[in-house]
């Protein structure tokens, strides 16, 4: 582990596959929301961005992720600051939501200043179900979703995310990650084994993590390489069984789908539109790995970048996403979230306490979806969570 990480295991942040939750407070010590640092590219690296081969530009010292925690005799990069303010939502049958505004800062920094417009990008540790169907879903079944010119005038245009696969070694369709930034599950896994924790693994070898060469302590200090496990901290047995227990951990079944409450917020989720951009059936490649294949699921995501607006952008591009663009995160489990980790949050950062608070964040492409939501009545909208929860 290390030398700087964030987690001492994937189940520290992915609380019993779960996701995460933000700090207590804003001195609280982030475990399962770390900050992504990128800094702005220049011509060529953003052309390279936009090919697929680049995913961003690192601060040159603190790299693309904030480790919070380091082993022993080497300093940390330092802590998440976060602080909230209120702001209040009317609803049309007045009712009021509160929401958090979060505003974002690096506390303690351990290797001196941070580059000039650093973007500081939260990241809330996702749910793991249903990733290998997510991975079967052929490349084409998402292109057909694309509509990038918004040749149909519904204020809607996803698009693909294109990213460098270490796994495969060639650009493919984006698909993990808040930004859709990487499109294996291998490239998922191995690649946070290597940030989150620091254990370098045969996609991403090196044993000290994220650590820049500014950071000679971290490079220099003691790793995990060894014979015995391929010359790596951590063998490809060891990958491999990660990669198949991620890849096999299934959604949950829904008992009360065909629960009235259940079917009328089903209408009510449909008739506003939240199922433009979450959509709700996929189909798995015939081809694919069994027992993934051949499937139809219900993950209500299209898997595409959307703009969502200036109050959910935080000005980090990942190879083709820009700052305000985020992949539509999967709704199913929804339901189960706070079962299996009271604290979760919701969006990207963990700001929204309730998935009301969550859609509530909505702009840009989902502004009119919202706007649809705010005019519900009371029943309506009672339905509509009736039904987010039932997933």
């Amino acid at each position: 582990m290390g030398p700087l990480f964030n987690a001492r295991a994937c189940a520290g942040c992915h609380l019993h596959n779960g996701r995460g939750h933000p700090p207590a407070s804003a001195e609280g010590n982030a475990v399962s929301l770390f900050l992504r640092l990128s800094v702005v590219p220049d011509p060529q690296q953003r052309r390279q961005m936009e090919a697929g081969i680049l995913a961003n530009v690192p601060d040159p010292v603190y790299g693309r992720q904030l480790q919070n925690f380091s082993v022993q005799n080497v300093p940390a990069e330092g802590r998440l600051g976060v602080e909230y303010s209120d702001e209040v939502v009317h609803l049309a049958d007045g009712s009021e939501v509160h929401l958090r505004r979060p505003r974002y800062r690096i506390l303690q920094p351990g290797y001196g200043p941070v580059a000039a417009g650093l973007n500081l990008s939260p990241r809330l540790a996702p749910p793991m179900i249903g990733l290998g169907l997510l991975e079967a879903v052929p490349e084409s079944a998402l292109l057909a979703l694309e509509d990038t010119e918004d040749r149909n005038g519904d204020g809607i245009s996803g698009r693909l995310n294109r990213v460098w696969s270490q796994r495969e070694q060639r650009v493919v369709a984006g698909r993990f990650g808040w930004k859709a930034g990487n499109g294996t599950l291998a490239d998922q896994n191995d690649s946070a084994l290597a940030g989150d924790i620091g254990i370098g693994n045969a996609l991403f070898p090196v044993p000290f993590g994220d650590c820049m060469p500014a950071q000679s302590d971290c490079r220099q200090a003691p790793h995990g390489n060894t014979a015995a496990q391929d010359n790596l901290e951590a063998a490809r047995a060891v990958t491999d069984s990660i990669l198949f227990y991620s890849r096999h951990l299934a959604p949950p079944v829904r008992p009360d789908a065909q629960q009235p409450d259940v079917q009328a917020g089903k209408a009510v989720f449909n008739r506003i539109g939240c199922s433009a951009c979450h959509t709700p059936n996929l189909r798995t490649a015939r081809d694919a790995e069994a027992p993934l294949a051949g499937q139809s699921i219900w993950p209500y995501s299209d898997l595409l970048l959307h703009d969502m607006g200036p109050d959910l952008a935080d000005g980090h591009e990942e190879y083709r996403a820009r700052g305000s663009e985020w992949r539509t995160a999967p709704l199913w489990g929804l339901g189960l979230a706070k079962a299996l980790n009271p604290k979760s949050g919701y969006l990207h950062d963990g700001r929204a306490r309730t998935p009301l608070e969550a859609a509530l964040w909505h702009g840009g492409e989902a502004q009119a979806a919202k706007q649809n939501l705010m005019a519900l009545d009371a029943k309506a909208r009672r339905q509509l969570l009736v039904f987010l929860d039932s997933l």
